[in-house]
């Protein structure tokens, strides 16, 4: 029979202090980065207001790779942006992205862009496509651009 002495204790106690705190680092090491630092209640609204990051869509028909991101859709924002980034090595990528873009709210209203600030032409090309600010703040959003590669490519958030 094992007789448990003090030395004996000692180890087990400190070899379970091991396990716990290696288990919870495990499980904090593994937890999502907003749940990891909640801010205070008075806060919550800013931040999901001022840092919402918006799902980038792709569409990569005939020979270009069309790449958009919302910037600033938020209800507050005076002007919405989209950043859009084109790809190709066949295309020629001269649009007026003016004239090529429209947004659609969940109603079908169409909304055409007030600017483009990016360049004209070549082969890769990125710029920030603006709209007038949408109220009420729609249910969904349709961006539609057509004249890239002779087809209709739409982005839904």
């Amino acid at each position: 029979m094992v007789e448990k002495t003090p030395m004996n204790k000692t180890a087990i106690t400190i070899l379970l202090a091991i396990v716990l705190a290696g288990s919870f680092f495990i499980f904090y090491k593994n937890r999502p980065a907003e749940e990891q630092n909640t801010p205070a209640t008075g806060q919550i609204n800013q931040q999901v207001n001022t840092t919402q990051k918006w799902e980038s869509k792709i569409d990569d028909q005939t020979a270009v790779i069309v790449t958009i991101t919302p910037i600033d859709i938020l209800s507050e924002s005076k002007e919405w942006r989209f950043d859009i980034v084109m790809d190709t090595h066949s295309v020629e990528l001269d649009q007026d992205m003016i004239k090529s873009v429209i947004l659609v709210d969940d109603i079908g209203k169409e909304y055409e862009p007030i600017s483009w600030e990016g360049p004209v032409g070549g082969h890769h090309r990125e710029g920030v496509l603006k709209f007038k600010q949408i109220i009420p703040v729609p249910k969904f959003i349709e961006l539609k651009i057509s004249g890239i590669g002779d087809v209709v490519r739409n982005f839904i958030w």
